[in-house]
């Protein structure tokens, strides 16, 4: 059965500067129960290296879940060190309860030519398959849209998870940022575990330099996903190069009424777009 509105989450990149109980404490006052946490930040919890099970607790003590922690950097540039990195996260986002952990792939232009870059892609996954599976993870594929990226493509990656037969341990995130960017046209909608809401170039809300919270594109994209099957949170991200409002909880409640107000207003031709989308072979899981 369709999903019919939203179920928002809340990604710490909305918040860095809070510490992770005032980061639950937010997203609770703004009546979301689910949250992204990060291990990239001067303030998250994990690079501090609070403990996984006070994370845990300062959650259950919110009403909050974790969903995800974000990220495994480079995650298809297998390597020891990589290994080895993988473990540890994987370690700390099951004891602190996250669901899944979020795998972002390289993106500073270098990588193999094509073919290699491909192989290399399977064979990180086939790697952290059984790092993941082991400690009930969900691994994130997210492709990143710049050209920069060595994987900006959900399909190339939803073919990569059928080479390794990786349906039951991988899912992708869907950014509405990074799908335009990319110039995607499928959305994938049953292999999505989780989306990540940003600006996608249409100042007609909370503008910023390059970049909005959220747009009438961000609309669209959210109601394909939620016309083709997709169940799962859609979370508010924003990157280091966006200022923070003085009023963050306002502008959050803002977007989330101007989010459901997109909702009813706009026409359902992403039924369409999306059920075609799930028609590509290998694009949606049977």
């Amino acid at each position: 059965m369709r999903q019919a509105t939203p179920r928002f989450a809340l990604d710490q990149m909305a918040a860095p500067r809070l510490d992770v109980r005032a980061f639950f404490a937010l997203a609770r006052d703004l009546g979301l129960r689910d949250v992204d946490i990060r291990n990239h930040l001067g303030s998250n919890a994990v690079t501090r290296g609070v403990p996984a099970a006070d994370v845990r607790s300062a959650a259950d003590e919110a009403g909050v879940t974790i969903i995800s922690v974000n990220t495994l950097q480079r995650f298809n540039e297998w390597t020891p060190a990589r290994e080895a990195e993988a473990n540890k996260l994987a370690d700390y986002a099951a004891a602190c309860g996250a669901k899944t952990l979020v795998l972002v792939p390289v993106n500073d232009g270098s990588w193999p030519a094509n073919g290699e870059r491909q192989g290399d892609l399977r064979v990180a996954l086939k790697w952290l398959k059984p790092i993941l599976e082991p400690r009930g993870l969900i691994g994130l594929i997210k492709p990143l849209g710049f050209h920069t990226c060595s994987l900006r493509s959900k399909k190339e990656a939803a073919e990569a998870i059928a080479a390794v037969d990786g349906q039951s341990v991988f899912r992708l995130v869907h950014d509405t940022f990074h799908h335009t960017l990319a110039g995607e046209t499928f959305f994938f909608c049953e292999l999505t575990g989780l989306v990540h809401i940003s600006g996608v170039n249409d100042p007609t809300f909370w503008i910023y330099p390059g970049r909005v919270l959220v747009g009438s594109d961000n609309g669209s994209q959210i109601r394909a996903l939620l016309d083709g099957g997709y169940s799962g949170p859609f979370s508010f991200e924003l990157t280091e190069e966006v200022h923070v409002p003085d009023d963050l909880a306002g502008a959050l409640a803002a977007s989330i009424d101007f989010i459901r107000g997109l909702m009813t207003r706009e026409p359902s031709e992403a039924l369409n777009r999306s059920r075609s989308a799930c028609d590509v072979p290998g694009s949606c899981l049977e």
